[in-house]
């Protein structure tokens, strides 16, 4: 006898983006459209699920394209671990190294193996993915292990990563390991974060933030990011690979840079109210003098349905350059 449940799930979502790029108020207004269709069988020790993504934009250059997003098997191995092998979205930690980037149009997926083992201490997943450039006798792969767990109150996260073969420029990829730290707990009330990070090329980005709750309906928050002067901190294809116009989010930072950042949240009855101030300096140049301001409204719905708003501006500090103006409207429906 064989027993399976079956499970269908839609993800569609607008966004409207009227960015000021050039700073000369030529502004974008172009609308993206993605849907998201998945598809999920299995049993009591066995899954298998399999989405796919269509885009297209609306207007002057309307273009549309189709691809798989998630493609992945999923098994028991005996009560001692789970192993899921396939095209998998993974995000891990706070996202600085390995992160699926939803915010793109093609969001980063990994073709390979990873194995869960079945802990008490702590969750642990050892992964594996690779992928043939036809470059080189070497496959294009890397190798990672996350754990998590909590310990005496604080959430604690590792993220240790090796990568192989070529670039898709053709160059050796690094023998440096990325590795990743995050830690978040509370303490008196208040709210504590703080994540390590170090890339492949040993350059690093680390960010401690402090939190806390005024009331149930209003909060606020500060952080502190700082970067390595040696070289710029980058991971390909995480939620801050890009700008503001490619990810959403401010992104990666430079060289030497610091952002001091503080932040309002308020949420009632479906309505959640943000801002936020960047104050970006850099220890290399003391000319460096860049101001961003975030603002985002979000209002549910329904049970379905979200809707978005988020604004940016970016003045970059340089003598007669204009700030930059980021707009984005987002429909998230979901039945």
């Amino acid at each position: 006898t064989v027993a399976f449940a079956q499970d269908w799930n839609v993800d569609s979502r607008t966004r409207i983006d009227m960015s000021d790029v050039d700073g000369n108020g030529d502004a974008v207004k172009s609308t993206d459209q993605r849907a998201t269709l998945g598809a999920t069988w299995g049993g009591s020790d066995w899954g298998i699920h399999i989405s796919s993504d269509v885009n297209y934009t609306l207007g002057q250059d309307a273009d549309a394209s189709m691809a798989i997003y998630e493609a992945y098997a999923s098994t028991d191995l005996m009560g001692y671990a789970s192993v899921t092998a396939g095209r998998q979205a993974l995000n891990y930690g706070s996202g600085a190294l390995m992160s699926s980037n939803d915010w793109a149009v093609n969001r980063t997926t990994w073709e390979g193996m990873t194995f869960g083992l079945n802990l008490d201490m702590a969750d642990i997943t050892l992964g594996y993915a690779a992928m043939n450039t036809g470059m080189g006798d070497d496959d294009n792969g890397n190798m990672w292990v996350n754990a998590s767990g909590e310990f005496s109150g604080w959430d604690v996260n590792v993220l240790y990563m090796t990568e192989t073969g070529l670039h898709a420029d053709g160059s050796a990829a690094s023998e440096n390991a990325a590795t990743g730290i995050d830690i978040s707990g509370e303490v008196m009330g208040a709210g504590i974060t703080a994540s390590m990070n170090t890339d492949f090329n040993e350059n690093t980005m680390r960010v401690i933030g402090l939190s806390y709750a005024i009331n149930d309906d209003m909060g606020v928050n500060a952080s502190h990011t700082a970067y390595s002067d040696e070289g710029n901190f980058n991971m390909s294809g995480t939620n801050m690979d890009g700008s503001y116009d490619a990810t959403g989010n401010l992104g990666y930072l430079g060289a030497g840079d610091e952002d001091l950042a503080i932040g309002l949240t308020y949420a009632m009855s479906g309505v959640s109210l943000g801002a936020t101030m960047h104050k970006i300096t850099n220890t290399l140049d003391e000319d460096v003098a860049r101001d961003v301001m975030e603002i985002s409204l979000g209002y549910s719905l329904n049970d379905n349905a979200s809707l978005s708003v988020k604004y940016a501006t970016d003045a970059s500090g340089v003598e007669g350059a204009d700030d930059m103006k980021y707009t984005y409207l987002t429909l998230t429906v979901r039945p």
